[in-house]
């Protein structure tokens, strides 16, 4: 008789587990709904990137990788890229790549079961910071049930690395707030971080995806916080079989959740709305791909335009960038990672 693997006995009962997580949320969000603390702030429609800026140019960041193996495509000249705003062509006054400083964020998650920051990937996170310019500056923040800042932005590599040496223990009786901590952490970089550099949030987690916390903004609106603050969200996972079935079942959960139309937040859709990228990968090597992550942060084009609709309204305007068809016919099947609207200045 063939017997049942421990992953297949176990399977039934984290999705019973899912369920019951569905239902406990479900009834602490409708006691709590009235509770929420929102910033007030331009909301945008779902799913669109938004920056609000207070000057007339705008400014877009843009990775440019080769669709079948992931290279980064670095030797690209202004007159290469198109620049659309609600469907107008627009012209392209700035140009550059990876001369802008860079404030980089490191927000490392302290809850639930399993601890993703192990001391490997501690060592990955310290040698990456290490590797980036003197002008680039780099915060560290944690959170679980709330968000914690322990070092502000400096250009100094010592209080990180110290920061990263003493993170608060892990909490197991603790949740994953996404909202609250990508709430605080957008807040942050609009307030202190470097207004004429490019600004990127970190995420160090095991799990993806989680329901809103009570007694915090939305999920909907930590992310217009985000993308206000024009800051580009990428993901690191240590991927371990533990680490897997926790993030399947809060994959499960929220799927099921997301019927009874419970508010959540996903990591990866928050990436890809910023342009940012998600890497899962196993701590041993992590290191490696720290490394590789920091170098599509570092290889980013920097594009700016003047629009031609002057209307200072505080309107959401749609931005396409892409690159003009002689370039993908000469250089192959080219993929452009960049946000996807802003907010126009008003007054």
């Amino acid at each position: 008789m063939r017997i049942p693997s421990p992953t297949l006995r176990i399977w039934p009962i984290l999705l019973l587990l899912a369920s019951l997580i569905t239902v406990s949320l479900l009834l602490k969000h409708s006691r709590s709904a009235t509770q929420a603390q929102t910033r007030e702030r331009t909301v945008a429609p779902q799913n669109i990137e938004v920056i609000k800026t207070d000057v007339d140019l705008v400014t877009i960041d843009a990775l440019v990788l080769q669709k079948e193996t992931a290279r980064i495509i670095g030797d690209l000249s202004r007159d290469d890229f198109l620049i659309s705003e609600d469907g107008k062509r627009q012209d392209i006054s700035h140009f550059s790549q990876g001369s802008l400083p860079l404030s980089v964020l490191l927000l490392i998650d302290r809850g639930g079961c399993l601890d993703p920051f192990s001391d490997q990937v501690r060592h990955a996170a310290s040698d990456a910071v290490a590797r980036l310019k003197p002008t680039d500056e780099v915060a560290v923040m944690t959170y679980h049930n709330n968000a914690e800042l322990l070092q502000g932005f400096t250009r100094e590599r010592w209080p990180i690395d110290f920061a990263l040496r003493h993170i608060p223990p892990h909490d197991e009786s603790a949740n994953h707030c996404l909202n609250k901590a990508f709430y605080e952490a957008a807040t942050y970089m609009e307030q202190a971080g470097n207004p004429s550099g490019r600004r990127v949030i970190i995420l160090i987690t095991g799990v993806t995806r989680n329901f809103d916390c009570p007694g915090g903004p939305s999920g909907k609106s930590a992310a217009h916080s985000v993308y206000e603050s024009g800051s580009v969200v990428c993901g690191l996972v240590p991927q371990t079989p533990e680490q897997q079935m926790e993030n399947g079942a809060m994959r499960w959960a929220t799927r099921i959740g997301g019927l009874m139309h419970t508010p959540t937040m996903n990591i990866k859709d928050l990436a890809t709305e910023t342009g940012g990228e998600v890497f899962e990968d196993k701590p041993e090597v992590l290191d490696q791909t720290f490394a590789r992550l920091m170098e599509h942060i570092r290889s980013r084009f920097s594009l700016a335009f003047v629009s031609t609709n002057k209307a200072r309204d505080g309107s959401v305007r749609k931005l396409k960038i892409e690159l003009k068809p002689e370039v993908q016919k000469a250089r192959g099947n080219l993929v452009v990672k960049a946000r996807r609207s802003y907010v126009a200045p008003r007054g």
